[in-house]
């Protein structure tokens, strides 16, 4: 379903189920990370790009304290008072929009309650940040129907504080940064410490193309939280011989090399993997600069074994998938993207071959998996915002 479909199914059911005025549309983009994956929360590099698949909520303000919610993916509905804001476990699509109105209030804004219909094309638990896409489409319709004054980082940061909060997931700040700061044709370097940012024009004749595995992510909340946690620790061992270490972005593979000895194997993989694709994240940016798109595809390769062998967040759906991109027609470089355990692989393919890849590789990976794929070539789209008018959509 495209971005028009979109709209008019979100205002349809809008009059269902709240009758009355006009609601106003606001989205959000998904967003797929090129490369620099599980670095954000190591206060590294990441190079996003926003997706043209986002989630859409068409919301109308009320006089009260109450939200009221409705999912058309789910098809189900939610609310709640925002006197007392708690999780509904019936209910867990609602649990990023509830994390949202409580951070908002617990920062001083005041908020007034609405009605809302949530839809979105981005497949959900596919590594391509649906979840993100609600916070924010959340944060912006808050933001316009109760006139707050907020900027675009200050919007991403709490989002990301409803997800770590709230909801319980110790995500980085990469996927509601690019949500509110993405750019049409282009990728952003994000800073994950600085919160400073570059846009990165993708390279002509170059398309990203999204391979769904349809393997949804069933270990993902703990194994994610158990990466972080070593990571962790491996800062606090690599302290003893260098105290200036805040981060696995204070450390170099030449460092890693020399200490890396005094820790455990397990996490010495950890942050081989993070210090190594820091590394290549700048690479990559530099090779994309350069017009060196061959470069950047090896990159690309690299990023996907270090997560499979040093940070071992891959499965047997996304190795087969990757092996087949590789294969195919015009492939540039191709890796897992996302969390891991399931969801998406990130593909750079030249343009004029993208169709064929897609051919190819949802046929193969039917007869190896028995599933068939999910395929997306994907433009880089603008930020979240208000969907202001017919023109615009």
């Amino acid at each position: 379903m495209g971005a028009k479909d979109l709209y008019q199914q979100v205002r349809e059911v809008f009059a269902q189920r709240f009758p009355g005025g006009q609601p106003r549309l606001f989205q959000a983009p998904g967003r797929v990370n090129l490369i620099g994956e599980h670095t954000d929360y190591n206060a590294g590099f990441v190079l996003p790009v926003a997706i043209d698949r986002q989630v859409v909520l068409a919301a109308r303000a009320r006089p009260d304290a109450w939200v009221r919610l409705w999912s058309v993916n789910f098809e189900q509905g939610s609310e709640f008072s925002l006197e007392q804001v708690t999780p509904d476990p019936s209910a867990p699509w609602s649990n990023y929009v509830r994390g949202v109105a409580l951070m908002f209030q617990q920062q001083g804004f005041a908020l007034h309650g609405m009605d809302a219909v949530i839809a979105g094309n981005v497949p959900i638990g596919s590594g391509l940040s649906s979840s993100a896409a609600i916070e924010v489409a959340t944060a912006v319709a808050f933001r316009a129907l109760c006139a707050l004054k907020v900027s675009p980082l200050d919007l991403a940061l709490l989002c990301q504080r409803a997800e770590n909060e709230f909801v319980g997931m110790s995500c980085g700040i990469m996927d509601q940064f690019i949500a509110v700061s993405g750019q049409r044709g282009h990728a952003l370097l994000i800073d994950c410490r600085s919160l400073r940012c570059k846009s990165v024009p993708l390279p002509p004749g170059v398309s990203v193309v999204v391979c769904d595995t349809m393997k949804r992510r069933g270990l993902i909340d703990s194994e994610y939280n158990a990466r972080r946690q070593e990571c962790e620790q491996g800062v606090e061992l690599l302290r003893r011989y260098l105290p200036q270490v805040r981060a696995l972005r204070d450390v170099t593979s030449k460092v890693l090399a020399r200490h890396g000895h005094s820790l455990p194997p397990v996490v010495r993989k950890r942050c081989a993997h993070v210090v190594s694709e820091n590394e290549r994240v700048l690479q990559a940016v530099a090779a994309m600069r350069a017009g060196d798109v061959a470069e950047f595809g090896r990159l690309v390769d690299f990023s996907h074994a270090s997560l499979r062998d040093d940070y071992e967040v891959s499965c047997p759906e996304l190795d087969c998938m990757v092996d087949l991109a590789r294969s195919a027609p015009g492939c540039l470089g191709a890796r897992m993207t996302g969390a891991g355990f399931g969801g998406c692989t990130v593909n750079l393919v030249r343009s004029e071959e993208a169709s064929a890849f897609a051919q190819q590789v949802a046929t193969r990976y039917g007869e190896e998996m028995g599933v068939t794929p999910e395929i997306y070539v994907c433009e880089a789209s603008a930020c979240a915002g208000e969907v202001v008018s017919a023109a615009s959509e």
